[in-house]
């Protein structure tokens, strides 16, 4: 009798787990992913601990709100505390600028509203326009073509939008080349991939050597993933795999990327805790200009203090640490009392890491 499929099927992740065993060679492997979906799946699910002790899996730059830098929040702030309504994803509320959060201006009396996309801000913008609304826009690839849909459809005159959407496969290439970085595979984020297609890696694969897996973010979906990329480290293999095939396609989505171009341009972009990226943040086109918040209101702001004392979000940003190495982890630094970017997206590492822990032994 043909077993029925579960993507939390134990049997299955039994033999994955056991190829994985069989698969990894007799050395440290380091494996990094850039998605805060996929470690809160390994973290839930408890994945770390069925793998050997060998297979190291860390976060790398995949928290959208733990490298928006502080120069953007402090735009956001000031425009709130000018008295715009500043419209935004509600995991940024909590993030610290340099002087201050969104919710500490909005406790002040700043017109904060959380939202869950730009057509919502746009919303806002149409029921009240007697308010000046900003859209303060955050995430990668998978939240960019939202912005750009509204951008390019017409939106009121009282709208406009702070672009700090982030580009993937460029930070990816930047923690390749740290000093003293080992990265033997990545596990690509399956959401962003479904954009992009898997052709985005290929570069990236072939510049560096080094296997790329799309990998979608059930249970089983990471351990195939995580089982190929084992495998292409063990012979010695540096290629882009899809294990997500019901979702992702080497194209990518032609109406999505075709949004993405008519809207924006590819800029360097300064990454929290890591510095600017070549190539790798989306800017508005000059034929959207007049859409632009920071020319629109002469406001630019600067790049503050970033990295925190004490607090090592930077280097789990970078895959050189990961939450427990920090001294401020569960101590001083809570999803109660956030030090550090890290804490307060629910895609930070130390965030999952505090609901479900870090590696149980489960084998």
């Amino acid at each position: 009798m043909k077993r029925p499929f579960s993507f939390s099927d134990p049997v299955r992740a039994s033999r994955l787990t056991d190829a994985i065993q069989r698969l990894a060679p007799d050395r440290p492997v380091r494996i990094v992913h850039v998605c805060g979906t996929h470690e809160a799946a390994i973290a839930e699910h408890g994945l770390r601990g069925l793998l050997p002790r060998s297979v190291e899996i860390l976060e790398g730059p995949g928290c959208p709100v733990c490298v928006t830098p502080t120069q953007d929040i402090d735009i956001a702030v000031q425009l709130a505390e000018r008295g715009t309504t500043v419209c935004t994803f509600g995991d940024m509320m909590r993030v610290p600028g340099t002087r201050r959060t969104l919710e500490q201006a909005r406790a002040s009396g700043g017109d904060v509203r959380t939202v869950l996309s730009a057509a919502d801000a746009v919303g806002v913008a149409r029921t009240e326009p007697q308010r000046d609304v900003v859209f303060f826009a955050v995430g990668f690839e998978t939240t960019a073509p939202m912005t750009a849909a509204v951008v390019v459809n017409n939106p009121p005159g009282n709208f406009s939008v702070v672009v700090s959407h982030k580009r993937i496969p460029p930070a990816m290439a930047a923690l390749l080349d740290l000093p003293n970085q080992k990265i033997d595979a990545y596990l690509a984020p399956g959401h962003v991939t479904t954009v992009l297609g898997t052709r985005a890696y290929a570069e990236l694969s072939e510049t560096y050597k080094i296997p790329v897996v799309v990998g979608g973010f059930e249970p089983l979906d990471v351990l195939y993933a995580l089982a190929l990329a084992v495998r292409q480290v063990a012979d010695g293999a540096a290629r882009v795999e899809n294990a997500f095939p019901r979702a992702t396609s080497e194209q990518g989505s032609p109406a999505a990327l075709a949004l993405l171009d008519e809207a924006f341009e590819i800029a360097d972009g300064h990454w929290r805790g890591i510095g600017t990226i070549p190539a790798s943040a989306f800017v508005l086109r000059s034929r959207y200009a007049d859409l632009d918040a920071r020319a629109r209101y002469d406001i630019h702001g600067e790049t503050g203090q970033e990295e925190i004392p004490g607090c090592r979000c930077a280097d789990i940003l970078t895959a050189q640490a990961v939450p427990t190495d920090c001294p401020l982890f569960s101590k001083h630094c809570t999803p109660l009392t956030p030090i550090g970017p890290c804490m307060v997206g629910a895609e930070g590492a130390c965030s999952i890491w505090f609901r479900y822990g870090g590696r149980p032994d489960l084998r």
